[in-house]
């Protein structure tokens, strides 16, 4: 999911989408999952060099991305959508709304409960063994970018260090996550649940643990039967209530939880032993899947007597 603050900042996105032909290109890429180029040319009617043009403009604001099949055939090239959301923003931010940024590493849990199927791993190699949870302890796992488990939590203390004397009136977290399968399956339920300071403040369903292709930045030496790639969510909590992409979750909002300054921040992910749908939970840092970031946490704050 790619998210848009501002008009301007979505700019090329918008120009790449005033195209009938590009607009078309994407839904037979929907459609199809994947297509070279010759047969994306075949289907449109045009020649290769005009497909190539309209490629470039997809591929270069983010929409598509493309993987040779066959060096030095540019017309072999596998062309694939890269971004599974957009979500647009046009509502003029608060012009006092100040806001602290930080991002979390995978491996940087203060907390866990997890069972197997489970495991971590960094860029450069699995730490300690696949299904086995006490690793989950190692010392190595603070270098950890994925991680899995097929039920549990694992939680996360967020730094806090907006100004003395402000509240926080938003909190908004960013992550790549898929359900936990036995080796991977497209189609696999999994019901997420996220808490903050052990109020559960909503919850997701994901579609499944995908590996029909191989994540962008995920490792050459990783398995190419396991855990590809996610969906990039973005959580909000606000005055209103919680969102996910946007959309309600929960009408758990920020002034329910009462953080100032002085608060500690505790968030958690997990696949609870009541859910309908046990599925596991992956989440992906920035040296796998396909978004290239660790969890990105926004706190947004104001002076405490507005």
């Amino acid at each position: 999911m790619l998210h848009i603050t501002s008009l301007n900042e979505g700019l090329d996105i918008f120009k790449a989408l005033g195209s009938d032909v590009r607009i078309e290109i994407l839904n037979i890429l929907l459609e199809n999952n994947n297509m070279s180029m010759n047969e994306l040319a075949s289907r449109l009617n045009i020649t290769g060099g005009a497909l190539t043009s309209h490629i470039k403009k997809l591929e270069g604001c983010g929409l598509i991305t493309t993987s040779g099949e066959s060096a030095g055939h540019g017309n072999q090239k596998v062309c694939s959508i890269r971004l599974d959301k957009i979500l647009i923003e046009l509502e003029k931010p608060e012009a006092l709304q100040n806001v602290y940024s930080t991002d979390l590493k995978v491996g940087h849990y203060s907390n866990y409960r997890i069972y197997p199927t489970c495991g971590l791993a960094s860029d450069k190699a699995l730490i300690g063994e696949v299904d086995d949870s006490r690793y989950f302890d190692h010392p190595d796992r603070y270098n950890a970018d994925i991680l899995w488990f097929t039920r549990g939590f694992v939680e996360y203390n967020i730094p806090n260090f907006i100004p003395r004397s402000q509240k926080i009136t938003q909190i908004t977290v960013s992550a790549e996550l898929s359900s936990e399968a036995p080796g991977v399956n497209n189609m696999w339920p999994s019901d997420i649940s996220f808490y903050l300071n052990d109020v559960c403040i909503g919850h997701w369903l994901s579609p499944g643990d995908f590996g029909d292709t191989r994540g962008l930045f995920t490792p050459d030496w990783w398995f190419p039967n396991w855990n590809q790639y996610g969906l990039l969510k973005l959580i909000v909590i606000n005055t209103h209530g919680t969102y996910i992409d946007g959309l309600k979750i929960s009408d758990v909002t920020i002034d329910n939880l009462s953080l100032d300054y002085r608060a500690s921040i505790r968030f958690r992910m997990a696949v609870d032993d009541d859910a309908e749908h046990i599925g596991g939970l992956t989440i992906f840092g920035k040296t796998f899947g396909n978004y290239g970031q660790d969890i990105k946490v926004n706190i947004y704050y104001a002076p405490a007597n507005s």
